[in-house]
C-alpha cells in the first residue's frame, strides 16, 4: 500500500458520527463518576478517586477498546496500523521544542484562566454537589493522609500516563484525521468536542479549549501524535503533582 498522507488515507466521519464518537465516552464516564464518587467517599476517599476509577474502567477500555475493534475489523489483527494515524517522524529537537512550548502555554493558560473557571462554576453550576468540584482543595481536608497518598499515586498512573496516552491515540490519532473534510478547522472542532467530552468539569471548557488548541494544531500540522502524547502527559503530571503537593502539605 502506498504511503498516503495521514488524513487523506483515512475514511471521513460525518459530523454526526464525529460528535457521537467524541462525546459518548465522556457521557459514560460521567455516569460512572456520579455512581462511584459517593461510594468512595463513604469508604474514606475523596470524590476524585471515583473519577480516577471511572477513567480506569470506562475511558481507557472504551476508547482503546474501540481502536482495537476497528483494528480487528479492518486489519484482521489487533495492529493499529491504518487506524491510529499521524505517526510521521519528526526531528528529535522538534519533540523537545514543541513539547516545551505546549507545556509552557498550558501553565500560562491555567494560571490566567482558572479564576474565570471558578467564577463560571459558581455562577452556572452551583447546583451541583460540592464533591463535583474536584479542583477545590477544601474538600480534601477531611481525608486521611493515607487515602490522599493512594489517590495521588493512582492518579499518577491513570491521569498522568494511561489516560492521556489513550486519549491522544483516540482523539488525535483516530478521530482528528477523520475530520479532514473540515480542512484547517478540523483541529478546532476536535479540540472543542474533546473539551465538551469532559462532562464532569463543564465550567473548565473555555480554559481547556484554549489550553488544548495549540496541541491539536501541532499534531495536525506535524502529523505526529507523539508530540501531543508527551505534552498531554507532562501537563497532567505536573498539574496533578502540584495540586497534591498542596493537598498533602496540609494533610494530617
Amino acid at each position: 500500500m502506498p504511503n498516503l498522507p495521514a488524513d487523506t488515507s483515512a475514511p471521513r466521519h460525518t459530523l454526526t458520527q464525529a460528535i457521537a464518537l467524541h462525546l459518548l465516552p465522556g457521557l459514560l464516564t460521567t455516569g460512572a463518576y456520579i455512581v462511584l464518587a459517593p461510594i468512595v467517599m463513604d469508604r474514606g476517599y475523596p470524590a476524585v478517586f471515583g473519577l480516577l476509577l471511572a477513567a480506569f474502567f470506562v475511558i481507557i477500555p472504551s476508547e482503546f477498546g474501540y481502536l482495537l475493534y476497528q483494528a480487528k475489523r479492518h486489519n484482521g489483527t489487533l495492529s493499529l496500523q491504518g487506524i491510529v494515524l499521524y505517526r510521521e517522524p519528526i526531528p528529535f529537537w522538534q519533540y523537545l521544542v514543541f513539547s516545551f512550548i505546549l507545556l509552557l502555554w498550558g501553565f500560562l493558560i491555567s494560571g490566567a484562566i482558572s479564576p474565570l473557571d471558578n467564577l463560571i462554576g459558581d455562577a452556572a453550576f452551583a447546583w451541583l454537589p460540592d464533591w463535583f468540584f474536584i479542583s477545590s482543595l477544601d474538600q480534601f481536608a477531611v481525608y486521611s493522609r493515607g487515602a490522599l497518598m493512594t489517590t495521588f499515586l493512582f492518579g499518577i498512573v491513570v491521569n498522568g500516563f494511561a489516560g492521556p496516552i489513550v486519549e491522544e491515540l483516540y482523539f488525535r490519532g483516530y478521530l482528528l484525521p477523520r475530520l479532514s473534510k473540515f480542512g484547517r478547522w478540523a483541529p478546532l472542532l476536535n479540540v472543542v468536542l474533546f473539551s465538551l467530552y469532559h462532562f464532569w468539569t463543564p465550567w473548565q471548557n473555555l480554559s481547556r479549549i484554549l489550553l488544548m488548541l495549540p496541541l491539536g494544531y501541532t499534531v495536525w500540522w506535524t502529523k505526529n501524535i507523539y508530540v501531543g502524547i508527551i505534552a498531554h502527559c507532562a501537563i497532567n503530571l505536573i498539574g496533578w503533582s502540584l495540586t497534591f503537593a498542596l493537598v498533602l502539605g496540609g494533610a494530617p
